[in-house]
């Protein structure tokens, strides 16, 4: 393999291919966003994720990367659009499709097509017959069948915001194959970069499996966050409490929080629930736990202003959905806002120390963004709802007469 595509340059697909770039080959990154792509070009990142501008600045420079509002003509496409829920929940695979459209015509034999979008199980099947719609010249690869003139595979991405870079490098990758044949193709193409190892089963199987890390994760949490509910309404401290137990050799309870968040977590679980709604009962409850955890923040929060005899001005500290990220996708700290600020409980100012712009959601409000020092001296409540390392800085001084509630542990 000489030259590779990415479709798709958001918080997965740029950073790979960025890292593909570095590991000799020539690359080409495909995005719709023409702001996206002309930060690229220079340079420079449209994210923040630590090293991210460096490694560009080098695979960019050097001639080994690219951004583009086109796919050409390559020897491998990687697919790392997003795949969002509809309003009921639904998967909505629109964007993997019109990548399938584009790269159709492209198609040679011998091309390997690669899935890395988190997606329902089947979808890699479904990708293979949207390009079968549209190349019905060429042969396509068969679950459990025929080989194809190329090569479809489904490997999806394990890599954590902050470290992405490292990740993508070291972690181990999980490659399913319409056929052994592209399982095969597959990992010769990972190995240029991977140096974790490459785990091959099939095409259902891997994207199952994309989806059982990120439910099990969201299962755990939501036994964290309805225990703090729990333990608020019981008068327990809920951090004391898992500490406590979290002593027992057997024990890891999670740290509660302000919700779920992400592309991955807050999403991937209802991709299970849609294919199987009778069997995934614990599923479906735990993502129900998580998504009413926001609204249970803006329950205590709206208490605490009924105690004062005048409207106040309630600082929200960080709207990304974990710390120390650009993130806002799906971010649970944004619901809390929206939700403060609709109930005219008073003045509502945020503090997001990692964005520039706020969401459109929150613009339209008349919300505005601050720094900490002064959301803080302005305020008369204070909410942590993201532990941003910023916040832990500031001096407990500031918070003199001033109610704080922490949705995130930040203070603890």
């Amino acid at each position: 393999m000489q030259k590779i595509s990415f479709l798709g340059l958001g918080y997965v697909g740029l950073p790979s291919a960025a890292v593909f770039a570095d590991s000799g080959l020539k690359v080409l990154g495909v995005d719709i966003n023409k702001a996206v792509i002309d930060t690229i070009n220079s340079g420079r990142a449209h994210i923040v994720e630590p090293g991210l501008d460096e490694l560009l600045n080098k695979v960019v420079g050097n001639g080994d990367f690219r951004a583009a509002s086109k796919a050409e003509p390559s020897d491998a496409f990687v697919i790392a659009v997003p795949t969002p829920f509809k309003e009921d929940n639904t998967p909505d695979l629109k964007y993997v499709q019109s990548a399938a459209e584009m790269i159709a015509p492209l198609l040679a034999k011998g091309n390997l097509v690669v899935l890395e979008s988190t997606s329902p199980v089947g979808a890699t099947e479904q990708l293979a017959h949207w390009l079968q719609e549209e190349r019905p010249d060429l042969a396509v690869p068969e679950l459990d069948g025929a080989e194809g003139d190329i090569c479809i595979a489904y490997c999806p991405e394990r890599i954590l915001p902050g470290k992405v870079i490292q990740e993508v490098v070291e972690n181990d990758r999980v490659i399913g194959g319409i056929t052994p044949k592209s399982s095969e193709m597959a990992v010769q193409f990972y190995q240029y970069a991977v140096k974790g190892e490459c785990h091959v089963t099939n095409a259902r199987t891997a994207e199952l499996c994309k989806l059982s890390e990120n439910s099990f994760r969201d299962v755990n949490i939501a036994f964290a966050n309805e225990l703090s509910v729990i333990s608020a309404k019981l008068g327990v401290d809920v951090y004391e409490l898992i500490a406590l137990t979290n002593r027992h050799p057997r024990v890891n309870i999670l740290q509660p929080g302000t919700g779920v968040g992400g592309h991955c977590i807050a999403v991937d679980p209802w991709f299970i629930v849609d294919s199987a709604p009778e069997e995934a009962r614990i599923i479906r409850t735990a993502r129900q736990v998580n998504d009413d955890k926001p609204h249970w923040v803006v329950d205590q929060v709206a208490k605490l202003t009924e105690a004062g005899r005048k409207k106040p001005t309630v600082a929200c500290m960080g709207l990304a959905y974990k710390p120390d990220v650009d993130d806002l996708r799906e971010s649970p700290s944004i619901e809390v806002v929206k939700a403060l600020h609709d109930k005219n409980i008073g003045q509502v100012i945020i503090c997001e120390p990692f964005v520039t712009d706020l969401p459109e959601s929150l613009n339209k409000r008349g919300l505005k963004n601050h720094d900490a020092q002064t959301a803080v001296a302005n305020a008369d409540i204070i909410v942590f709802l993201t532990a941003h390392d910023q916040f832990r800085k500031i001096s407990p001084d500031a918070y003199a007469g001033k109610q704080l509630f922490d949705a995130c542990g930040l203070t603890r």
